[in-house]
């Protein structure tokens, strides 16, 4: 069996999707400790764990739910006509085991499961999990550097706290980055905000430390293709992380979320404004936020698996790159 064989998924007309045991795209299984663990190039993780939900739990149940649609993902996107398992070494590596009673033990389990994969030269892409996920990836990827960001969301997740004092919920994960010195915020460009609001403390914040923030009025009336063009001369050639929650896509596409805000793009937009970052310095990826209990068609976890195939694509190393 070739490394080529080996790390290509099990195609639909070998095995039909509906069988099988299922993993992100039916990549192979490739844990730690694996004997081609270190031939990863980009490895698909689960974090199924909501500990920073504040209103409708059920994102622990996403990876799985993830999994599962995924078997209807194919080889090539037929849009760009990249074929991202022929470009890189791709796998399925498992999920991080959440202690779902504590939620700092949970932040330290996947800091140090991230830790594992950048020591193997292993680019994270994390399917969640609620938000609050990115704060320990993060911490793993910006030890050298703090990164830049494009965050394509409903909400800035830049609160300072929650509920008299809680500094670790799925609305701060990106202040609390910032704090610790993860992410440059002149680096950091946030798209799709909208909804009502409690106040304007989080954007008050990110004015205040040079973030820029998108909303979803400005995006609709420049259009996908500008927006796009300043999102990437904002975090520019250096490493950057790209963490896509799914409530940035309007619920009536994906409704399968704990925190909907009606107004956002399509199903069609949520995809192109991925297929906007190709050629980027991403170090790592994430999607969270999809939340099977809300989710009766499957609809958002399909659109969250071909999320998922979108970044790996503009993951993928283009045939320069790979010479």
């Amino acid at each position: 069996m070739t490394e080529h064989t080996f790390f290509e998924p099990v195609s639909g007309m070998t095995l039909p999707r509906f069988a099988g045991v299922p993993t992100f795209m039916r990549l192979p299984f490739v844990p730690p400790g694996h004997e081609r663990f270190e031939q990863v190039d980009v490895g698909l993780i689960g974090v199924p764990w909501d500990g920073g939900t504040t209103n409708r739990p059920g994102p622990r149940h996403g990876p799985r739910q993830l999994r599962d649609a995924s078997t209807m993902i194919r080889a090539e996107n037929a849009a760009t006509r990249i074929r991202p398992f022929e470009r890189m070494n791709c796998a399925d590596l498992g999920d991080v085991a959440p202690n779902p009673a504590d939620l700092m033990d949970t932040m330290q389990r996947v800091t140090q499961a991230i830790e594992e994969l950048r020591a193997h030269n292993i680019r994270p892409l994390t399917a969640g999990g609620d938000h609050l996920v990115s704060l320990p990836v993060l911490r793993a990827l910006a030890q050298d550097a703090p990164l830049g960001m494009v965050h394509f969301d409903s909400h800035t997740d830049l609160f300072k706290s929650y509920f008299g004092g809680s500094q670790y919920t799925h609305g701060t994960p990106f202040r609390r980055a910032i704090e610790e010195g993860l992410l440059d915020p002149k680096r950091v460009v946030q798209i799709g905000i909208r909804g009502t609001a409690y106040d304007f403390e989080d954007r008050d914040f990110a004015k205040a430390v040079g973030v820029r923030v998108i909303a979803i009025e400005e995006f609709f009336e420049r259009g996908l293709e500008d927006v796009m063009a300043e999102a990437r001369e904002i975090v520019g050639s250096a490493p950057t992380y790209v963490s896509y929650d799914i409530d940035f896509v309007d619920p009536a596409f994906a409704p399968g979320t704990g925190t909907p805000e009606v107004g956002g793009p399509n199903s069609f937009d949520a995809l192109r404004v991925v297929r906007a970052l190709s050629g980027l310095n991403i170090a790592g990826a994430d999607l969270v936020e999809v939340s099977p209990p809300f989710d009766a068609t499957g609809a958002t976890a399909y659109l969250g698996a071909t999320l998922l195939f979108e970044l790996l694509c503009v993951m993928a190393p283009s045939g320069a790159e790979r010479g």
